[in-house]
């Protein structure tokens, strides 16, 4: 394939799997539970940090998640008392478990209380061009107060050379609106240009297959060599192409 024939198929793709009936085997369908802003963006960080492993279990334990927060995510996160956090003791997603939970939640109120909320405190700053830094950043403010050690894990650091898949997915379903209803676009102060692709082994391997991609590790530096080439097909929606990987990936085995 050519560039243009790739552009071409690849844009098919997109339309193909940009589309609501992703929703129903995805995880995203947890925030489309909400209507209200801030509902949409906590059960969407909670459920994007648990996202990882089999699907279905991810959508089960992140359904599992939201009714032991009372269908209320912003509500609980903001206003919650010690004994409130004991009822989250049953709760394990793999190696997150009560004690990650209880931090987040903790975490996520302080993110409220004193950076401005989800929104605010991951916004790009000084006219940079990818959330490296802001992705940095967040997690030095979310890890400002008490916490244990072994929580810090759950958000991965790009300045480590961590591609962020989780996180940079949180991104893409806030800040890109498709017009199709499955990413949300609530993020009105920040511009999708900047998102990068959550990689993973599935979008990596198609990816490669495509020769989008040379380096062999899912890392920071293999995502900014695909980003680099998503952006000179779409650059200012160079995250939409994450449906076409993804479904090529998962759907098609390609």
């Amino acid at each position: 394939m050519n560039k243009t024939e790739l552009k071409e198929f690849l844009d098919e793709k997109v339309l193909q799997y940009n589309h609501p009936k992703f929703i129903e085997s995805d995880p995203i369908q947890i925030p489309h539970l909400f209507s209200k802003k801030e509902d949409i963006e906590i059960s969407a960080f909670l459920t994007a940090t648990i996202s990882w492993g089999n699907r279905k279990m991810i959508i089960n334990n992140a359904t599992k998640l939201m009714k032991l927060l009372d269908n209320a995510p912003y509500d609980f996160v903001l206003n919650h008392t010690n004994k409130d956090l004991e009822h989250l003791n049953s709760f394990v997603h793999r190696t997150f478990n009560h004690i990650d939970l209880q931090q987040f939640i903790k975490s996520t109120q302080h993110i409220y209380k004193n950076h401005g909320g989800l929104e605010e405190s991951l916004s790009v700053k000084n006219n940079s061009k990818t959330y490296q830094k802001a992705i940095h950043e967040f997690k030095l403010k979310f890890f400002e107060i008490n916490h244990q050690q072994r929580t810090q894990k759950h958000v991965s650091d790009p300045l480590k050379n961590s591609a962020a898949k989780r996180i940079n997915m949180f991104l893409r379903w806030m800040v890109r609106n498709d017009k199709t209803g499955v990413d949300f676009g609530i993020w009105k102060t920040h511009n999708p240009a900047n998102l990068s692709c959550p990689l993973d082994v599935h979008s990596g391997n198609v990816a490669r297959k495509l020769k989008l991609l040379k380096r062999k590790q899912n890392d920071w530096k293999a995502l900014e060599e695909l980003d680099f080439n998503l952006r000179k097909m779409d650059k200012n929606d160079p995250v939409k192409y994450d449906f076409a990987l993804f479904g090529l990936g998962v759907f098609e085995k390609f």
